[in-house]
């Protein structure tokens, strides 16, 4: 059993060691060295997830899933006597101490508790991927997310991430030839109006697309797109779209996760719900716009 202090102290060590993406790696060591002492057999894989089991093993499998990077923008890492400051402390070290602790609290369950601490989610979500494809399906299985602790998730928006670059010859500003960058703007101008007339980050229901990166020069141009689309999007006509006006650019669709969203009566769901009620919460189930990357 881990009591509310020790489990607090463990969350201010696991923020207080930097782990962007890509440089999760200790973390992931101070974890195998550490969860023993709870009770846990605990191991990396091997691309770096953290892979953590407690119970007797003669039963279902419960998967509690969350991931050991951050994004790579150090902020100071301080404790005061209502919260823990730092990067990691919500996105998404915090959700994964809590499922670590909660684990620890039930030793003797009739079945097997698997923590799963992912690697590079910041990123292209390499790990996750990993455990997908290289683990058994869990019988239930809860992902931890900054959601509000009275919240429950039932559903993610898909993600498209595509790349777009293109190239021009040296030409005088005057010419008027379309440049390089003229032409990566209007790429980007029309991928929005193929997602379709109303697009919202703010609404599950409605697509919406970020560029989160663009260089350009009237020679090359890239951009760096990030699309969040609704269930039933329809991802094949949108690609052969964006493959018909991409001119002599080049477009490279990087990955398509469809959206998923689980049904409201859901076991987990009903049973988290119950457990915020014990704890005088009143549970909510929205349906986040954003996936888990």
């Amino acid at each position: 059993m881990i009591s509310d202090a020790a489990a607090t102290d463990l969350l201010h060590e696991m923020v207080a060691i930097p782990s962007p993406s890509g440089g999760e790696q200790k973390l992931a060591e101070f974890l195998v060295n550490r969860l023993p002492e709870l009770g846990f057999s605990a191991r990396t894989d091997e691309v770096g997830n953290l892979i953590a089991d407690i119970g007797t093993g003669t039963g279902p499998t419960i998967m509690l899933l969350s991931h050991l990077d951050t994004v790579d923008r150090p902020i100071p890492v301080y404790r005061d006597q209502h919260a823990i400051h730092g990067r990691g402390s919500v996105d998404a070290k915090g959700p994964l101490a809590a499922m670590i602790c909660a684990a620890a609290r039930h030793p003797d369950f009739a079945g097997r508790i698997r923590v799963i601490g992912a690697v590079e989610e910041e990123w292209l979500a390499r790990g996750g991927h990993h455990i997908a494809e290289t683990l058994a399906p869990p019988d239930r299985l809860v992902i931890g997310e900054p959601s509000g602790w009275s919240s429950v998730v039932l559903g993610y928006k898909g993600k498209i991430d595509l790349t777009y670059r293109i190239e021009q010859e040296p030409t005088h500003s005057t010419n008027p030839q379309a440049k390089a960058s003229e032409l990566a703007v209007l790429f980007w101008q029309r991928l929005l109006t193929t997602l379709g007339p109303e697009l919202d980050h703010g609404s599950f229901q409605k697509p919406a697309a970020t560029l989160r990166a663009i260089t350009a020069t009237p020679e090359l141009a890239e951009l760096d797109v990030d699309c969040r689309v609704p269930p039933g999007f329809d991802f094949d006509s949108f690609s052969a779209a964006l493959q018909g006006f991409a001119g002599p650019g080049e477009l490279n669709i990087i990955r398509y996760i469809p959206a998923a969203r689980a049904p409201r009566g859901n076991p987990v769901a009903r049973s988290l719900s119950a457990a915020i009620r014990r704890e005088g919460g009143t549970p909510a189930r929205p349906s986040k716009p954003a996936p888990p990357t």
